[in-house]
């Protein structure tokens, strides 16, 4: 049947789509002028992005403009994964935790809670990102593809969807493959203003070999994408829960040092440090409370020795979770763990800025001279709260585990038959809501009930009068 309307006098599914057209007054020349600049006065987007948000302390280390100059200028990204900020700072004082909700509290995590106390308590940062597969996304790119945010669920959902979000596959461009974005990682943007660059086990894989000669040592990593041929630590293992945190430490250890010896270290090094994912309760591994424990004690021991080197007085290290993994938080899911470490950090302080993982990515555009990836860190707010303009050099020294690293899990463990089934050959490929559940049972006791998950609003005042409130 023929349609009627103008267009649509055949069947061909091209004339049958017919749309709108509004034809909207131009203002004069003088009217146009004026908007134009009003719009550029409220927007992170305009002519002059390079401009951060007003309100930066005055001789703060993070530069307002891109391209300003920094006195930092070595920069570390350490990655986790998976906690809300109550699963382990529940439990610190000042701050805004909840106790009851803490699974990996001071006894469990002795470095990351000294390490809070003394460079700063960053009490509402959250994650962009729902799950692992968009997390390592938003991480690096400050954006998730619209292929990445439309197959994760497919993936996790086991219904086909293939994990692209860490490279592999056939590459479409110079950045990686189908789910890579258009302008590229964070890796991209600094080799571009030709700084030196250094991933450890992010966005990596391993060469070959068997899982027996991986923790072996005698297979070596390599680049997942095109941006990091030449920029991947060899010996730095990638993701595998079998290898604990302590032998990735090590690894990149000796590189440093060697660095630093040659005067080599690199402007920016991201290291993949994931460990605290756990095994859930899966029997013969280590129990969930003693992989995070050693997760801790790793990073401890890196932040100690980056502290003692010469290019200390001129470093920042920003240590985050790639997601919460829909965590238990009084909060919100989305809320989880950041640390700032530097020379620079506001030492002793609760700083209840809301911040991002766009905004941790904008903190270290600036510090480098990079311009924002994409608009969502544009537009973040950077940390400037976080630092202070004058540096204090005291080193930091690790603490030592609390609880034994050797605890296992048993085939009675609450959870243990689940945790066989899940795969946890890739991250994140575990069913949330389960792993969460088994992780709460773990600490809390196999008959305590997980409470269920919080989602918050977040909105800010018209007038930014109070725009630190959250209201539910």
């Amino acid at each position: 049947m023929t349609r009627t309307l103008p267009g649509g006098e055949a069947q061909y599914i091209g004339a049958m789509l017919t749309g709108t057209l509004s034809v909207l007054p131009a203002p004069d020349r003088d009217a146009l002028a004026t908007l134009t600049k009003m719009v550029y006065s409220v927007t992170p987007y305009s002519d002059d992005h390079r401009l951060a948000p007003a309100g930066a302390p005055g001789g703060s280390p993070i530069p307002r403009r891109v391209g300003d100059a920094s006195p930092i200028k070595h920069v570390f990204y350490v990655i986790r994964e998976n906690r809300t900020y109550d699963q382990v700072f529940g439990d610190v004082e000042r701050a805004n935790g909840d106790p009851n909700l803490c699974l990996f509290g001071e006894a469990v995590t002795p470095n990351a809670h000294a390490l809070a106390r003394e460079f700063g308590v960053l009490d509402n940062f959250y994650v962009d990102a729902e799950v692992s597969y968009d997390g390592h996304a938003w991480s690096t790119g400050a954006y998730a593809t619209d292929i990445v945010e439309k197959i994760w669920p497919l993936n996790y959902a086991r219904r086909g969807g293939a994990y692209l979000s860490e490279g592999g596959g056939t590459m479409r461009n110079a950045y990686g493959n189908a789910a890579a974005p258009l302008n590229g990682y964070i890796w991209d943007a600094v080799g571009r203003k030709n700084l030196l660059v250094r991933s450890y086990g992010e966005f990596a894989k391993w060469a070959s070999g068997t899982l027996a000669e991986r923790k072996a040592g005698k297979v070596l990593a390599v680049a997942a994408v095109p941006g990091l041929e030449g920029r991947v630590s060899p010996g730095y293992p990638p993701w595998e829960l079998e290898i604990p945190d302590k032998v990735r430490l090590e690894a990149w250890r000796k590189e440093f040092a060697e660095h630093e010896a040659r005067d080599r270290v690199p402007a920016f090094s991201i290291i993949r440090m994931g460990n605290d994912h756990t095994n859930g309760t899966r029997p013969g591994t280590p129990t969930p409370r003693a992989m995070v424990a050693e997760n801790d004690l790793a990073i401890g021991r890196l932040v100690e020795i980056i502290s003692k080197s010469r290019v200390w007085k001129e470093s920042a290290i920003f240590i985050v979770e790639d997601d919460a993994q829909n965590g238990p938080d009084h909060v919100d899911a989305h809320r989880s763990v950041a640390l700032i470490v530097s020379p620079f950090s506001r030492r002793r302080a609760v700083d209840s800025t809301m911040y991002t993982t766009s905004g941790i990515l904008r903190t270290m555009e600036l510090i480098l001279g990079v311009p924002p990836m994409s608009q969502y860190d544009a537009a973040a707010t950077p940390a400037y709260n976080a630092f202070q303009p004058t540096p204090t050099l005291t080193p930091f020294s690790h603490v030592e585990a609390r609880i034994s690293l050797d605890e296992k899990n048993d085939e009675r463990a609450w959870g243990a038959e689940a945790s066989l089934r899940m795969n946890l050959a890739e991250a994140d490929r575990a069913p949330e809501r389960e792993l969460n559940e088994i992780l709460w049972r773990s600490i809390k006791g196999p008959n305590s009930v997980m409470p269920p998950i919080v989602r918050s609003g977040f909105i800010r005042s018209a007038d930014g009068a109070d725009e630190d409130d959250i209201r539910r």
